[in-house]
């Protein structure tokens, strides 16, 4: 392999690893402010801040400071939804649960430190099957359980993270790389 290759090769390596580098933020939801609803509707939903009450804005609340309940449950009564701080929702079955679809909507607008960017399955316990967990956007994610099979007051858990962030020193490598490649393919325009 000629010298020139290898620089260029090298070069493209410090970039790939560069920008293959980063660091996962976690995301707190500590002072979250939460918009849900269910199967399309807002009404839908019953927020802890409202005592559970069926009554206009209902379906937005804030994280239990105590973190001892839930935040959210179905106006059926069929689901329950905690948060914690550190970015776990466990899904609890309330009641016995026909099969069916189950659609939940949870907007955290403005109240994030972060984007979310990762939306995960960590465990069951009492239930089966794969729930729907979906990022909708930066602020936003979704769940469709319709796909889970759930045992008398069956649980699972899923973890809310935080976008990956390039570490600052990676962005400064991948951009020394891509200027070593951009060097290089200047010489060798100018020797042609």
């Amino acid at each position: 392999m000629k010298p020139n290759a290898i620089r260029h090769a090298l070069a493209a390596l410090v970039c790939l690893a560069a920008v293959s580098a980063v660091q996962a933020a976690p995301l707190s939801l500590a002072d979250a402010v939460i918009d849900a609803s269910y199967q399309g509707a807002p009404a839908g939903m019953l927020g802890l801040d409202h005592g559970f009450v069926a009554e206009p804005g209902s379906n937005i609340s804030r994280l239990d400071p105590s973190e001892s309940g839930v935040e959210f449950l179905t106006s059926d009564y069929l689901f329950g939804f905690d948060f914690s701080r550190s970015g776990a929702l466990t899904v609890f079955a309330n009641a016995p649960v026909t099969p069916g679809a189950y659609a939940i909507r949870f907007d955290f607008g403005a109240s994030l430190n972060a984007p979310i960017g990762a939306f995960t399955l960590v465990g069951f316990d009492g239930a089966s099957g794969t729930p729907g967990l979906r990022i909708v956007d930066a602020h936003t994610i979704a769940l469709d359980l319709s796909q889970v099979a759930w045992s008398d007051y069956g649980s699972f858990t899923a973890q809310i993270g935080a976008a990956e962030v390039p570490e600052p020193a990676s962005a400064a490598l991948a951009l020394a790389g891509l200027a070593a490649l951009a060097g290089a393919s200047r010489k060798r325009r100018l020797r042609s």
